[in-house]
């Protein structure tokens, strides 16, 4: 049968960028099973796109499905037919589950069968349920009717071509039917163009001033901006979502190069950088040195024979958006950042919660709190509250009202113009930090503390008053802060993170809330997130369900329980799993209720060897712990295993003599309890 390319291209409006890269992902899954789901055969899958389209080609799609026989096979034959021969109720039913009547079956082997004919049916008959069902099954964060047409589609669609081979396949969406003409690059190639046959589709597009692939126009923009790197000496840095939206903004793409007034390198280069970047979606460039210049990339989609034209407008646009930003820094840096301070109590941070000036105090408070366990020096713990009394107050300056990504940035230009210490102007900069996985944590302690204490009043605030993350919603994001809590603490950060968390809910006083229930779901969610983190980091889950399984709470201390954990077992595999088990047979065979005075006047001389060595081990073990030598702890453990080897080879624990028994049960609680402070070994012997 002769087989045929199918190419099916809906033309629209342009579709946003973003959602225009998600909906070629969702096509490259989608096509494939649609046309299963519908029995046509197919080959080779295409997507292909541009903002004012997207295509499907499809490569040796036949005219017609072939014919097939399918062999259902049914009930025995005793239950399909009664004793006379005539069928019985399953005889029927399964006749009419595969179209057919109990006439129609025949008996083989001892069973009934089913043959089932399925005719050839022609692919343009079965394409139109595939292409609506691509229509209607692409998900966008927004779609929209227009005209008088009830159908929907993230833009107004204007055009459809539909072909197979050189037939049109007879397809109607929104009031427009399928043809053959496409249409070309809103400026330089308009159209229509007629399409000839579905494998010169995506020829007739590229003729028409149109890259109909995300890579290719790409590819054209980093060539673009490489050229121009050259020529110039200058270097620039292509932000990975801007590129993605630029990539998908245009259909020709073309790299030009602008200019704006030296005059506006006064103005810091993250208000700058944000004013083309996010708001104009040009890419800033640097000197050799790193040092922003007065030139930056534009991504064209018009002419190239009108660049000058093009790059004359997109100065005019900057060069408007910085003026903007050079008169909010220079109006911002009239009164000092402390002055900003006080009108926070006009922002509300969340309704229950009160004012972003509210928040302010309460990290403030907490940011002493926490200084003062850090055993900061004064300096250090003054600049720790001066930060944390600024850190939100650039929120209502000039700058970050019109450039909202800048904050925290901006504040820390204008506490230094006001006077503040390096250190302040560093934290207050840092105090968002980390932002997301990966990002660079706050140099400092003291920036460190800022942050932190940020992140843990929202936790706490949140968990207070009952909107901490549920499932898969965590609309604050708090799980993506305790990450970073948990990350700075393990970059050093000497705080405890319990009295953290107490001293955060004490600043919730005026609320209603039961204090000790909201304590425990906090801790239990930064617990839950090391948990997470270090599974994420390779760690194995009975290591660290046996280091849970002892009651520990601080952040930093599981990691190092596990961490410590992991390596003597990686280091002594066999004497680490010989000690496992014989802890796990320890703890079954022991009663708890009995207690741990072992009375020595009844001991053997094995019995006595492993008492002597589990009461040493026991305080080197304590002392190792308070030391925060978890290794070392670990390594005593290692020493009970030969005394617990040699009790368990010469002593009868359940002997028949009950004071024997009774005082070898307390000798194997005693043992047991010298694990109970490190990990629960039992967990770890179950999981090889």
């Amino acid at each position: 049968m002769t087989c045929k390319t199918l190419a099916f291209e809906i033309g629209v409006e342009e579709i946003p960028a973003f959602d225009l890269n998600s909906a070629i992902k969702q096509l490259k899954t989608l096509a494939p099973k649609l046309l299963d789901e519908a029995g046509v055969p197919h080959g080779e899958i295409q997507v292909a796109d541009s903002p004012r389209r997207l295509i499907l080609v499809v490569k040796d799609v036949p005219e017609a499905t072939e014919a097939t026989e399918e062999l259902f096979k049914g009930p025995s034959a005793k239950i399909a037919f009664d004793e006379e021969g005539n069928p019985t109720k399953a005889a029927v039913g399964f006749a009419r589950g595969k179209g057919l009547t109990a006439e129609d079956l025949f008996v083989e082997d001892g069973y009934v069968y089913a043959r089932k004919s399925i005719p050839s049916v022609s692919v343009p008959e079965l394409l139109p349920s595939v292409f609506e069902g691509l229509i209607k099954g692409l998900a966008w964060p927004r779609s929209q009717r227009w005209g008088t047409v009830h159908d929907r589609f993230v833009r107004p669609v204007r055009w459809i071509v539909a072909l197979l081979g050189s037939e049109v396949v007879d397809f109607e969406f929104a009031g427009l039917k399928a043809g053959r003409l496409t249409f070309g690059h809103r400026f330089m190639a308009p159209g229509p163009f007629e399409v000839a046959d579905a494998d010169s589709l995506l020829d007739v597009v590229r003729a028409a001033k149109v890259v109909p692939s995300e890579h290719e126009r790409e590819a054209l923009i980093r060539e673009g901006v490489a050229a121009i790197e050259e020529k110039t000496g200058y270097k620039s840095v292509l932000h990975p979502k801007t590129l993605v939206e630029v990539v998908n903004l245009c259909e020709y793409p073309t790299v030009l190069m602008g200019t704006f007034d030296e005059i506006f390198l006064t103005v810091p280069e993250e208000i700058i950088v944000d004013a083309m970047l996010v708001h104009q979606r040009y890419f800033p460039l640097y000197d050799a040195n790193g040092k922003l210049v007065n030139h930056f990339l534009v991504v064209g989609n018009g002419n190239p024979e009108c660049s000058a034209t093009i790059i004359d407008g997109n100065e005019r646009v900057v060069r408007a958006r910085l003026y903007d930003a050079k008169f909010f820094f220079d109006e911002d840096l009239k009164k000092p950042l402390e002055d900003y301070v006080p009108q926070l109590s006009e922002v509300v941070f969340q309704e229950k919660l009160g004012t972003v000036l509210d928040k302010t105090k309460r990290i403030q408070a907490l940011a002493k709190a926490m200084a003062a366990d850090a055993g900061l020096s004064d300096a250090d713990a003054v600049d720790a509250e001066r930060a944390a009394y600024l850190c939100k107050a650039d929120l209502v300056s000039g700058a970050v009202v019109e450039f909202t990504s800048v904050q925290g940035i901006m504040g820390s230009y204008y506490a230094e113009a006001a006077g503040e210490t390096p250190q302040v102007a560093q934290a207050i900069k840092q105090h968002y930090m980390p932002r997301f996985a990966g990002d660079e944590l706050p140099e400092t302690t003291v920036g460190k503390i800022v942050a932190t204490a940020d992140k843990l009043d929202s936790i706490c605030g949140m968990f207070a008053i009952g909107q901490g993350p549920t499932g898969s919603s965590d609309p604050f994001a708090l799980r993506r802060s305790a990450i970073g809590v948990v990350n700075m603490l393990k970059a050093g950060l000497p705080v405890s993170l319990s009295k953290a968390t107490d001293a955060s809910l004490e600043s919730y006083s005026a609320l209603e809330f039961d204090k000790d229930a909201v304590r425990a779901e906090v801790i239990e969610f930064f617990v839950t997130r090391t948990k997470v983190m270090l599974k994420d980091a390779g760690s194995r889950s009975d290591a660290i369900d046996a280091v849970l399984s002892c009651g520990v709470l601080e952040p930093v201390e599981i990691m190092n329980r596990v961490s410590a954990l992991e390596e003597a077992r990686a280091n002594e595999p066999e004497a680490f799993e010989d000690l496992a088990t014989a802890y796990a047979r320890a703890n079954n065979l022991r009663d708890p209720e009995l207690g741990v005075e072992v009375d020595e006047s009844l001991l053997g001389d094995d019995e006595r060897a492993l008492l002597q060595a589990t009461l040493s081990a026991k305080e080197t073990i304590a002392q190792a712990l308070d030391a925060g030598s978890y290794a070392q702890a670990l390594a005593e453990l290692a020493k009970l295993r030969e005394p617990i080897d040699a009790f368990f080879a010469a002593v009868m624990i359940n002997d028949e003599n009950d004071q024997l028994r009774i005082n070898r049960h307390r000798l194997l609680n005693a043992f047991v309890s010298a694990f109970a402070d490190i990990a629960d070994f039992g967990l770890m012997a179950k999981t090889k």
